[in-house]
């Protein structure tokens, strides 16, 4: 047997995140293959066999790799538009263009979406997708595909819709699966892709999209699908208070409750948004650990409001971050969400009460892994979870008089990364992907905005 390659970064600050929120000023992290083998304080101990390369990251603050919980990765083609929409009205003005990808545009996508939020310290990323015209490719297969290609931790959403214009849903009828066609073409993801093991770079969860663009058939019959199978649930849930006037007009009740009665709570379900929740919709979510999924950035575009994420947090619901679609979060980029997520929420009812530095880096890395399923895996710096970790250099100009390295990361500007590993694999170093040219990523994703836009204009 070969053996075991190590990785020892020494002489930077060291932010856990694990149960005790334990920090070392100066520490150490030791990798071993790709699991976490030694963290402390101090020098890294001496005579480790099979140090293949030790790092001075004098400087530097080491965290757990950041955990994206909500996207659309084939918006990275239509960044820009419908700039001043509310949600409905922005959904109603882009899936006509939506409905036209196909298999390459979509893998041009999840390259630009991927590759932005690797650059930026993620390094598990998640796609809601939930688009899947007629005739237009494997389009989970070129999502995973792009997964793979950047090196990130993967979970896809197979998403799907079933309720067209014609069924008083939003998206366009050629637009939408059937239900028949829904469930088993996700079951076949589930088959094909799903990885249940404790290292997996890829997993699958059944993912229908919203209340107002899927049946309640479609809903329910995916969660059995979804328990039957042992997978994760995840969809969008009271994201605006247009979704909750439709689910009492549809339904007669709101949409915690319509979601409670279709089985879609649960410790294995988690939602995106969740921005106009009461207090029972909050103690329904806690009492049945349900997750949520925060996009402060999309939020505030789309004018959806404030999410009520420091009473969700108190009452034990766990709560991650989310970049959402770059047709709603044109950056693309999960530090940005560290930073939203605290400024947005002290402008709500808790103010400069609501959220500090540690707890929003504690909802983009073990949050974030809670809300996935993955937290015995990853989200903390422990031995024996996996080596997914990033390395922000906090010397330079933007950050260097700040002497809180948690407050540099989380308040200041986007620190730079030194070194981001994904399962003990480099996959950024100093700023740069190793494993796509970002350049190629940025030609092709331009391409393929332009052709998008040529088919949708075409009609």
């Amino acid at each position: 047997m070969a053996p075991v390659q190590r990785t020892v970064i020494e002489n930077c600050a060291v932010t856990t995140v694990d149960a005790d929120d334990t920090e070392y000023p100066t520490g150490h992290v030791v990798v071993a293959g790709n699991r976490i083998e030694a963290v402390g304080p101090g020098a890294a101990p001496q005579g480790l066999e099979g140090v293949t390369r030790r790092i001075d990251a004098s400087g530097h603050l080491v965290t757990p790799g950041l955990v994206n919980t909500h996207h659309h990765f084939y918006q990275w083609i239509t960044r820009g538009l419908a700039t001043d929409h509310n949600l409905f009205d922005w959904l109603v003005a882009l899936y006509p263009v939506w409905a036209r990808i196909d298999e390459p545009m979509l893998h041009a996508a999840a390259q630009g979406s991927l590759a932005m939020m690797a650059r930026g310290g993620a390094t598990t990323a998640m796609d809601h997708h939930y688009v899947y015209p007629r005739g237009s490719g494997d389009l989970s297969g070129a999502v995973i595909r792009a997964a793979r290609e950047t090196g990130v931790r993967f979970t896809l959403a197979r998403g799907s819709m079933d309720r067209g214009e014609s069924a008083g849903g939003l998206p366009p009828d050629f637009a939408v699966e059937t239900l028949d066609g829904a469930l088993a073409a996700t079951e076949a993801a589930i088959d094909a892709h799903h990885d249940p093991s404790f290292d997996a770079m890829t997993q699958v969860a059944v993912a229908p999209c919203s209340p107002f663009s899927v049946s309640t058939e479609l809903l329910s019959q995916g969660a059995e699908l979804a328990r039957r199978r042992g997978v994760r649930l995840h969809t969008h849930g009271s994201e605006t208070v247009e979704e909750e006037k439709f689910c009492h007009e549809l339904f007669g009740m709101g949409p915690t409750d319509y979601f409670e009665s279709t089985g879609w709570l649960g410790e294995d379900v988690w939602m995106a948004h969740c921005v106009h929740m009461n207090d029972s919709d909050i103690a329904a979510f806690a009492r049945t650990r349900t997750g949520v999924a925060h996009c402060p950035s999309s939020n505030a575009r789309l004018a959806a409001g404030i999410a009520r994420v420091p009473d969700m947090l108190a009452a034990g619901v766990p709560v991650g971050l989310g970049v959402d679609g770059t047709a709603s979060n044109e950056s693309g980029e999960l530090h940005t969400e560290l930073r939203n997520a605290l400024l947005i929420n002290r402008l709500g009812a808790h103010r400069e009460k609501a959220l500090n530095a540690r707890q929003a880096l504690r909802l983009g890395t073990y949050g974030g892994a809670q809300v996935l399923g993955r937290a015995a895996q990853i989200g903390s710096l422990e031995p024996g979870k996996l080596a997914d970790l990033v390395l922000w250099r906090l010397d330079t100009l933007a950050h260097a008089s700040i002497a809180d390295p948690v407050t540099a990361l989380v308040f200041g500007a986007a620190a730079p990364v030194t070194l981001s590993l994904v399962n003990g694999v480099p996959v950024v170093e100093n700023g740069r992907l190793l494993h796509v040219d970002e350049d190629a990523v940025a030609r092709s994703t331009r391409d393929a905005a332009q052709r998008l836009a040529r088919i949708a204009a075409q009609g």
